[in-house]
């Protein structure tokens, strides 16, 4: 990397800032499981309250980074654990459970440092990757609204002598309010679509706090605004690349969205035993005296449970399948980890939506008070499981197994 490009990761800082990071080195799937689970507990106590509140988790980021936990995709030979992807989604999913948006935050993180991997050159993955280590945060900056499709893009990145500039408006940009660099999808001169790894405090990059969803209200999910945003030459890679070549990056992104569906859900599950168990009242018609014995619910949560447990398991599948691919990346193994990512993705996002709406179905009225805020799995779910249309999963997975057809390699399947 240059030397610009050095200075900016020095002088990279956030709208809190903080002390110099002290980050954890996490040496193998093991302790990241441990760790996850050992940070959940902490991150659950106020995710309701700061959802409620709109409150934005900067203490929370802050111990999840330092937890050694955002490093963990990082490759062994460049310092990092190098987990598989199994256990990368589970982590995913352990905290998206304690707090579905905290879920979300870092899955653009794990897929910046994915194309780092697929699509870095040596120099970029020892620079970016030691920074991730020593504790910074990759944001986003991909998505557009007014384009015809999700896929169009109007932001350009333009050649200024050895560097570039970046010009355009993005929305949906998670975790670019709290990161420390901001990965930055562009048109490059020749119509390629690169990747930029803008700092967070590049001049002319405005990151606006504008995201009004009703659910996952603490993502930061709104807008980054490039105004001439100069690039350096050494920070710029490919994006179009990672799919124009079988490659893991659509995979192990859409592998981490059924993570977090699986982790709101088992969170709205959760909610939803403890509230039947201990609050809601059984039917006049059921002739119990706990709801807990009521018949048709316990056949209700029956199907839930059954529901959920194979989500957990077609998310462990998949992942699998993700690891295959990464050892061997080619257009069978790549397409075969696409379609079972997206088997999984159908029950994780079904599953999530129906314990959202079933908790209130078995619970009862009591459960809508909103001092208990129990709507949010149901807003958490509803709000991402709109990422990409499952509808268009269901076709991709019946045209490979009934016509051999491979899935088209995009990132949003």
């Amino acid at each position: 990397m240059s030397q610009s490009a050095t200075a900016a990761a020095a002088s990279v800082s956030t709208e809190h800032p903080t002390e110099p990071r002290i980050v954890a080195r996490i040496r193998d799937d093991a302790e990241a499981l441990a760790a996850a689970r050992k940070l959940a507990v902490e991150l659950a106590r106020e995710a309701s309250q700061r959802d409620r509140e709109r409150r934005l988790p900067w203490a929370e980021l802050d111990r999840y980074v330092r937890s050694g936990l955002w490093g963990i995709s990082v490759p062994k030979e460049y310092g990092g654990a190098g987990v598989s992807y199994v256990t990368l989604a589970q982590v995913t999913a352990i905290i998206a459970e304690a707090d579905g948006s905290l879920g979300q935050i870092p899955q653009n993180h794990f897929y910046a440092v994915e194309i780092i991997r697929v699509n870095g050159s040596d120099a970029q993955k020892r620079f970016y990757f030691e920074r991730v280590l020593q504790g910074d945060r990759f944001g986003n900056a991909l998505a557009e609204i007014g384009t015809r499709n999700s896929a169009e893009r109007k932001t350009r990145l333009t050649k200024d002598g050895a560097d570039y500039r970046i010009n355009g408006r993005k929305f949906y940009a998670t975790g670019a309010l709290y990161a420390d660099w901001v990965p930055t999808s562009a048109i490059d001169d020749d119509g390629v679509q690169q990747l930029a790894l803008v700092p967070r405090n590049a001049q002319g990059l405005s990151i606006v706090d504008d995201w009004s969803g009703f659910g996952q209200r603490t993502t930061g999910s709104g807008s980054a605004i490039f105004d001439n945003v100069r690039v350096d030459g050494g920070a710029v890679l490919g994006f179009q690349a990672s799919f124009d070549r079988p490659t893991t990056v659509g995979p192990l992104a859409q592998l981490l969205h059924a993570a977090i569906d699986l982790g709101i859900a088992r969170a709205a599950y959760a909610d939803l035993i403890g509230f039947v168990s201990t609050r809601s009242r059984p039917w006049i018609d059921s002739g119990v005296e706990r709801a807990g014995d009521d018949p048709l619910t316990i056949r209700e949560v029956g199907d839930l449970t059954v529901q959920l447990h194979a989500a957990e398991a077609l998310v462990d599948r998949a992942g699998a399948r993700v690891d295959i691919a990464a050892a061997d990346p080619n257009a069978d193994t790549v397409a075969a980890a696409s379609i079972a990512v997206a088997e999984s993705r159908v029950l994780t996002n079904n599953v999530s939506l129906a314990a959202g709406s079933k908790l209130f179905e078995l619970a009862g009225t009591q459960s809508t008070l909103a001092e208990n805020n129990l709507d949010r799995h149901w807003r958490n779910a509803r709000t991402h499981t709109l990422h990409d249309p499952v509808r268009w999963k269901y076709h991709a997975i019946g045209n490979y197994y009934l016509n051999d057809k491979k899935p088209p390699r995009h990132g949003a399947l």
